[in-house]
């Protein structure tokens, strides 16, 4: 089982699983003042998905910059060798490859249609 660091200290996962059940839930302060951590939690890792999606957007503004035709920004070989990868480290995570790729798909479709549209104007990413 899995422990779950939050601001009182270390609470078993299945503890946590059992508090989340809505079918168990309850609202006494102890159930309560969990919740609150782990929703403080997710809003931090949220924070630093959004934080790591615009480093991960920066980056391709700076590869882009190298590319010379439109093809190039739409690199289809990279695309598919990027949805490879991170579909195989959703499996290794237990995670479901279908979100994984969903999730992808979503940004890497806006991170081209915004390098193309800079491209035809001028190319200033």
């Amino acid at each position: 089982s899995e422990d779950f660091i939050g601001e009182f200290g270390i609470t078993r996962l299945s503890t946590l699983k059992g508090l989340l059940n809505f079918t168990n839930f309850k609202t006494d302060d102890a159930s309560m003042q969990v919740i609150r951590e782990v929703r403080n939690e997710v809003d931090k890792l949220d924070d630093e998905i959004v934080e790591l999606i615009a480093k991960r957007n920066s980056y391709v503004k700076q590869a882009a910059a190298f590319k010379e035709s439109i093809e190039e920004v739409k690199a289809p070989q990279r695309m598919d060798a990027v949805m490879q990868r991170v579909r195989h480290k959703a499996l290794t995570l237990n995670l479901s490859p279908n979100l994984i790729s969903k999730l992808y798909t979503i940004m890497i479709d806006a991170m081209v249609e915004s390098e193309i549209s800079e491209f035809r104007n001028g190319g200033n990413f």
